[in-house]
């Protein structure tokens, strides 16, 4: 598989990494055995970046990913800021409380420095303040991290994020219901040579296209519990869109597909012709969806007429059902 680079880290990185939040109990009923067999089809299929968090199943993931041996030349990225000892208490992002839980993350990950620390998902005050980030900054150069980043939730948060020279990498929602962050934020991250990794690319799974508007989830599903924001942003679950909506701009998109490309590769590719991306962050609860999303990568790129008409079609169509800030 290709490799990019992953912006002031200099990392080369898979275009296509792997999303392990599902590898956390709290998210599914992901076995031992299947958590090692997607952890081995990551490493056969040379998909070297890995995603995850202190909070995915209370630190499952993490200990999933310590516990496998075969991690050589493989980039390990973690989050903070969501544990309850810090989240949502916007007094909470103290250096302490910073240092203790990334002190947690190296304890169940096995290593002496991390790869990657990114704040997840804070508060936009905390990141107007600017004072996490010479945390953040501190306790890299106190050997805790070699690199830092944050996970934003929306084009403003990306962009106070990179207000920091530290800050090396933005992890964003991005795909094609959300397309803003083409002319709002690439063009800035370039410039500054931060990495963005892209997560939720295929929207929750509304651009599998499988679906239809009957389809149901379980009930501990956020498909299902936070399809509307209830419990956490909506941007986070199906992009923002009302999930009637966006079934219906799937069908859409099958339309302009073109013939014999499954839509979520089609979704896939599009991501990997912004030159801007660095990888893409799919969680997958099976191996043969990880194969799946690499083959995307060996697709042609989406022609520049069609790339056109969709950013269009967005501007139009989607763009205004989107709820929550973008």
């Amino acid at each position: 598989m290709e490799r990019r680079k992953l912006g002031k880290t200099g990392y080369e990185v898979s275009e296509i990494g792997l999303g392990t939040w599902q590898l956390g109990e709290s998210f599914g009923p992901v076995s031992d055995e299947s958590a090692a067999e997607i952890l081995k089809t990551a490493r056969s299929a040379e998909v070297n970046f890995w995603d995850t968090a202190d909070v995915y199943g209370g630190g499952q993931s993490e200990r999933r990913i310590g516990e496998f041996r075969d991690k050589q030349g493989v980039f390990v990225a973690t989050k903070l800021g969501r544990n309850g000892e810090i989240f949502p208490n916007k007094t909470g992002y103290t250096k302490k409380n910073i240092k203790e839980s990334l002190a947690g993350s190296l304890k169940r990950l096995g290593v002496e420095t991390l790869d990657l620390a990114q704040l997840h998902t804070i508060p936009t005050d905390v990141l107007r303040d600017g004072e996490v980030f010479t945390i953040m900054d501190d306790l890299r150069d106190a050997g805790m991290m070699r690199h830092w980043g944050a996970s934003v939730e929306n084009v403003e948060e990306a962009l106070l994020a990179m207000q920091s020279d530290g800050c090396t990498t933005l992890q964003i929602i991005f795909n094609l219901f959300r397309q803003d962050y083409i002319t709002e934020v690439f063009p800035t991250a370039t410039e500054r040579n931060v990495g963005i990794i892209v997560r939720l690319p295929l929207a929750s799974g509304l651009l599998s296209g499988k679906w239809t508007r009957d389809t149901t989830f379980a009930a501990t599903d956020h498909r299902n519990f936070n399809a509307n924001g209830e419990k956490f942003n909506v941007g986070e679950t199906f992009s923002g869109l009302p999930f009637d909506k966006g079934v219906g701009f799937a069908e859409q998109l099958k339309q302009m597909v073109p013939s014999g490309i499954p839509l979520s590769q089609f979704a896939l590719r599009w991501i990997l012709d912004q030159p801007a991306v660095s990888t893409i962050i799919a969680g997958v609860t099976r191996p043969e969806q990880l194969r799946a999303n690499v083959d995307a990568t060996r697709r042609e790129p989406v022609e520049p007429e069609l790339a056109e008409k969709l950013a269009g079609w967005y501007q139009e169509k989607v763009r205004p059902e989107i709820r929550g800030r973008i």
